[in-house]
This record gives structure tokens, sequence and C-alpha cells, in this order.
């Protein structure tokens, strides 16, 4: 792998997130995560892999959208 290779892969945004990355971008806790992956109504969704678990980001982006809605007005 050359250094152009190393730049493009840096560039890339994971489409599963861990729960640390999670919370950077949504700005929410380890806990709120987990009650909102725990709820079916939520709609953020999680997949395990052995014993690591993903986050969907598109998901918890729409769920973050859907939330900011009428805020403010």
């Amino acid at each position: 792998m050359d250094g152009t290779e190393q730049v493009e892969l840096a560039d890339v945004e994971p489409l599963w997130l861990t729960y640390s990355q999670a919370q950077k971008l949504s700005g929410l806790g380890r806990t709120t995560l987990w009650m909102l992956i725990n709820d079916p109504n939520s709609g953020v969704k999680a997949a395990r892999v052995g014993r690591s678990v993903r986050l969907s980001r598109r998901a918890l982006e729409n769920y973050m959208e859907k939330q900011a809605e009428g805020v403010g007005e």
C-alpha cells in the first residue's frame, strides 16, 4: 500500500460506528445510545459482530434530524 492509498482510506467515513464514534457524532452519552438501540421505536439500528457493537450512522443521523424538527419554533 503506497501513501496515496493510505490517504484515501483515511477519508472514508464508516457506515457503522463504534459507541465512541457515535458519541462524538451525536453528542449523546453511551447509556442514551444503548437505550436508543434497545427501543424499537427509535429507529436507531445496531449490529453485533462477535463482542463488538456497531451503530448505523444513517439511522443515528436520521434520528437526530427527526429530533431537531420543530425545535426552536
